[in-house]
C-alpha cells in the first residue's frame, strides 16, 4: 500500500520531466567511457584460431635456397620493366606470367571521378590446382604501385617467384590467381567487381572490362607490399592491414593464421596500424584501439585487400616495415605457409569473428563487448526525442500569483487527494493538461531538410576537383546561415509554436538515433563510424531554444541599469552558445579534421568523392544525409527563441 502511494505521488511529479537530459548525458558519458575499459583484460581476450582445418604453422616450408636467386633475377627484371613505357610494361608482365606457365589475361579499366580519369590495366594469371575442380580459388596480389604510390619492386618479384614455386607443387586443391593490379586502390576494385559480375555495366563514370579468365569462388586473398628496390633491404616487422571498404573486416581466423605463421613459425614480429613498438600496456592497447576506430570510421581503402572484403572474400595485406634482419625469404616462407593453410580449408572461413576491434596482433575485443558503446550513444538521442514528444503533448495549466512588493510571480503548488482501490495519497495537482499535437509543419520541415541534404552530397561527389574546395566553402556558409533564416521564416511566416519546435526536434533525433537504419543499425555494420558520428552529434541532445526578451528577475531597485546589464549578459551568452553550436557543424568539423591531419581540403574531398563513386563508401552519405540534417534542425530550434507560446 505504501508503494502504491509513492507511485501515485510520482505520477504528476515535475521531477520526471527533468530527468531525460541527465539520462541522455549519462548515456553519452557511459558510452564514451565504455571504450576506455575495452583494453582491460576483463573485457578483451587473446586471439585464437577457431578453424582447426587451417593448421597454421604445422607444415614445413621449402621456399628458399635456389629460389633466392630466382627472386633476385625477378627483382632486377621488374626494375628493368619499370624503365619502359606502360604498353611495353604490360606486355613484359604478361610474357613473364606465360613463361611461368599460367593462363594470362589483362583487364583495362577507367573511372571518371570529379573530372579526373583514373585508369589502368590489371594483369593476372591463373594457376590451375592439380587437385582442384575449378570451384574454389585463392588470390596472391602484388600491386605495381603500393598504397603510398611507390613501385612495389620486391613485392612483385616475390609474388612472381612464389607463383613459379607453386607451379611445381601438386598439393593444391584450389586454383591460385596471381593478380598484378595497376595500383593498390582502384585496380583491385575493378578486378574483384568484374570477377563477381556476369555483365559489367558501362557508364559515363565507370568503364570496367569483363574478365576473360575466371576460376571458382574466391576463398581468400593475400597482398604483398614490399617496395624495396633492386638493391634490397631487410625489414623488421610485418604490418598487417585488414580494414575493408566501409569498415568491413575479414574473418579473424585469417589474421590469426598470418600472425601465428609469421611470429610463431618464422619469428617475424607483427604490428597493427603501424604501431611498431607495442608493449602490451593499457596505453598502447588504447592507442591501437583509437587508430582502429579512426581508420574504420573513414571507410576508405587501406590497401589492395580492402576491395575484396565487401565481396565476402577474406583478405589482408602483408606490409614490410622497419629495419631489421628479416629478408624476402622469410616473407616468402610466411606466404607459402599461409597459402598452404588456406588450401586445407574444406569450406569458407566462418567459425571465427567478423566483427572485432584489435588491441594488438594477439588481443581483440569482440562485438558483444564494444557494441554497447555505440548503442548507448544512439539511446541518448532516443531518450531526448521521447522526452520532447511527451512535453509537446502537454501545456501548462498552473496559475501564478504575484509576490507582494515585487514584480515577480511565484507558482503556487496545489495538492489533491487521489484514491485507487485501497491506496490513498496526497499528490501534487497536475500542472499540465493534454494538448493536441500539430505535426504537419514539423514533419514537413524535417522532410524538406533531409531532401535538401542531397544537394551537398551530390555537389561534393560530382563537381570537378578544382571546384570542390569552393563548394565546401559555400556549403559551410549555407549551413551556418540556414538555421537562422529558416527559424526566422518559420516564426514570422508560419508562427511556429513551442510545441511544433519540440515535435520537430523529436522527429529529427528519432531519425538520427534509431529509425531509418541509421546509428542503431549502422553500429552493427560499421561500429566506428556510428560511434564517431554519435560523439560528434551528441550536443544535439541538449539543444534548446535560446531565451529572448529582457525579463530578468533583477530587484526593481536596480531599474534600467539591471535590465541593461542582464540584456547584455543574455546577448553574450546567446552569442557564445551560437558560436559553440556552429563549431559542431559537419563542414566545420571537416575543416578541423584537415587542419589536424595536415591535409589539403581539396585532397580530402577528392578522396571522399573517389570512394563514393568507385567503391561505394557511404561515409559521405552518413555525414550529409544523416548528421547534417539533424544539425540544421537543431540550429533552427536554437534560433527560434521557443516559438509562439
Amino acid at each position: 500500500m505504501a508503494l502504491s502511494a509513492r507511485l501515485l505521488t510520482l505520477r504528476n511529479s515535475p521531477v520526471l520531466l527533468k530527468l531525460p537530459p541527465y539520462l541522455s548525458a549519462l548515456c553519452i558519458v557511459i558510452g564514451i567511457a565504455w571504450l576506455f575499459i575495452l583494453p582491460l583484460n576483463e573485457y578483451s581476450r587473446q586471439t585464437y584460431v577457431s578453424e582447426n582445418a587451417i593448421l597454421p604453422g604445422q607444415v614445413h616450408t621449402y621456399f628458399g635456397g635456389s629460389e633466392h636467386n630466382v627472386f633476385r633475377a625477378y627483382r632486377q627484371e621488374v626494375y628493368q620493366i619499370s624503365q619502359v613505357s606502360e604498353t611495353d610494361r604490360l606486355a613484359a608482365l604478361e610474357n613473364v606470367l606465360r613463361e611461368i606457365g599460367l593462363k594470362v589475361a589483362a583487364q583495362p579499366y577507367r573511372f571518371t571521378v570529379a573530372g579526373e580519369d583514373v585508369e589502368g590495366t590489371n594483369v593476372y594469371g591463373l594457376l590451375q590446382g592439380p587437385r582442384a575442380d575449378a570451384t574454389e580459388a585463392m588470390v596472391l596480389m602484388a600491386a605495381w604501385l603500393n598504397f603510398e604510390g611507390e613501385i612495389n619492386y620486391s613485392g612483385l618479384a616475390l609474388a612472381l617467384t612464389l607463383a613459379r614455386y607453386f607451379k611445381r607443387w601438386s598439393i593444391w586443391s584450389k586454383d591460385i590467381i596471381l593478380l598484378i593490379p595497376a595500383d593498390s586502390t582502384y585496380g583491385p576494385e575493378a578486378w574483384v567487381s568484374a570477377y563477381h559480375s556476369t555483365s559489367p555495366d558501362i557508364t559515363a563514370t565507370r568503364n570496367v572490362s569483363s574478365l576473360p579468365i575466371k576460376a571458382g569462388a574466391l576463398q581468400a586473398a593475400v597482398a604483398l607490399d614490399y617496395p624495396v628496390g633492386p638493391w634490397g633491404h631487410r625489414f623488421d616487422k610485418l604490418d598487417i592491414l585488414y580494414d575493408g571498404i566501409n569498415g568491413a573486416l575479414p574473418n579473424l581466423d585469417l589474421l590469426n593464421t598470418a600472425v601465428a605463421v609469421a611470429s610463431g613459425q618464422m619469428g617475424i614480429g607483427c604490428s597493427i596500424h603501424g604501431i611498431l613498438s607495442h608493449s602490451d600496456s593499457y596505453r598502447d592497447r588504447l592507442t591501437t584501439l583509437a587508430k582502429g576506430v579512426v581508420t574504420q570510421s573513414a571507410g576508405q581503402a587501406t590497401g589492395p585487400h580492402s576491395a575484396f572484403v565487401p565481396y565476402h572474400v577474406d583478405a589482408i595485406t602483408l606490409k614490410t616495415v622497419g629495419d631489421g634482419w628479416h629478408d624476402e625469404m622469410s616473407l616468402g616462407r610466411t606466404t607459402e605457409s599461409l597459402f598452404r593453410g588456406i588450401n586445407n580449408l574444406l569450406e569458407h572461413l566462418h567459425q571465427s569473428f567478423f566483427f572485432y576491434i584489435l588491441l594488438n596482433a594477439n588481443r581483440f575485443a569482440s562485438i558483444g563487448n564494444y557494441l554497447p558503446a555505440a548503442m548507448l550513444l544512439a539511446g541518448s538521442f532516443t531518450v531526448t526525442a521521447l522526452a520532447l514528444w511527451v512535453q509537446s503533448g502537454q501545456v501548462a495549466v498552473q496559475s501564478a500569483a504575484k509576490v507582494a512588493g515585487t514584480d515577480r510571480t511565484e507558482k503556487q503548488p496545489e495538492l489533491e487527494v487521489v484514491k485507487i482501490g485501497d491506496a490513498v495519497a496526497l499528490v501534487p495537482a497536475a500542472t499540465t493538461k493534454p494538448a493536441e499535437r500539430e505535426m504537419l509543419l514539423p514533419a514537413a520541415v524535417v522532410l524538406a531538410i533531409h531532401l535538401a541534404s542531397f544537394l551537398p552530397l551530390y555537389s561534393l561527389n560530382s563537381l570537378h576537383r578544382q571546384y570542390l574546395p569552393t563548394a565546401l566553402q559555400a556549403i559551410t556558409a549555407t549551413s551556418l546561415l540556414l538555421p537562422a533564416l529558416a527559424s526566422t521564416a518559420l516564426t514570422r511566416r508560419f508562427e511556429i509554436s513551442t510545441q511544433q519546435i519540440q515535435i520537430m526536434q523529436s522527429f529529427s533525433l528519432l531519425l538520427l538515433g534509431t529509425s531509418l537504419a541509421t546509428l542503431a543499425t549502422l553500429a552493427t555494420l560499421n561500429f566506428s563510424l556510428a560511434f564517431v558520428v554519435g560523439v560528434l552529434a551528441s550536443p544535439l541532445s541538449f539543444v534548446r531554444p535560446l531565451p529572448r526578451g529582457t525579463s530578468t528577475g533583477f530587484p526593481a531597485v536596480l531599474g534600467r541599469v539591471g535590465e541593461a546589464y542582464q540584456y547584455a549578459l543574455q546577448v553574450t551568452m546567446n552569442l557564445i552558445a551560437t558560436l559553440l553550436y556552429a563549431a559542431t557543424s559537419p563542414p566545420v568539423v571537416l575543416y578541423a579534421l584537415c587542419w589536424y591531419i595536415s591535409q589539403d581540403v581539396g585532397g580530402l574531398l577528392l578522396e571522399m568523392a573517389k570512394g563514393w563513386s568507385v567503391q561505394g563508401v557511404y561515409t559521405s552519405f552518413v555525414i550529409w544525409a544523416v548528421w547534417w540534417p539533424a544539425w540544421v534542425v537543431g540550429g533552427i530550434a536554437l534560433s527560434s527563441g521557443g516559438g509562439q507560446r
